[in-house]
């Protein structure tokens, strides 16, 4: 049985750091890509970043770049994303998703609510100004 678990969720200031980590079990991670998506009290989720299976390749959506890195560790089958800079539009459920796939193919064309790859519960993450 595939579980993906989230962890590192809280309530941050403005401007703070915070660093989720989820694991895997139930899958060899280095077969799948990874990513961090999130969804905002009355808003559609959406990709934040993903990361090929070998770590070498990574993408991030508009709004977090240059504040977020996602890395991963395929001996403890963890990623991590690392939010630097955090601003209270970062407000929401935090999902870590494994697809068996390219990493374009997770966060732009396949991402959550299709039923396709394995999500995590979530983590809570709020930023307040």
């Amino acid at each position: 049985q595939v579980q993906l678990v989230e962890s590192g969720g809280g309530l941050v200031q403005a401007g703070e750091s915070l660093t989720l980590s989820c694991t895997a079990s139930g899958l060899s991670a280095d077969d799948y890509a990874l990513g961090w998506f999130r969804q905002a009290p009355g808003k559609e989720h959406e990709a934040v970043s993903c990361i090929d299976w070998n770590g070498r390749r990574t993408w991030y959506e508009d709004s977090v770049k240059g504040r977020f890195t996602i890395s991963r560790d395929n001996a403890k089958n963890t990623v991590y994303l690392q939010m630097n800079d955090v601003k209270p539009e970062d407000t929401a459920m935090y999902y870590c998703g494994a697809l068996e796939a390219d990493l374009m193919t997770l966060c732009t064309v396949v991402g959550m609510g299709r039923g396709l790859g394995y999500w995590g519960q979530g983590t809570q993450v709020n930023v307040s100004s």
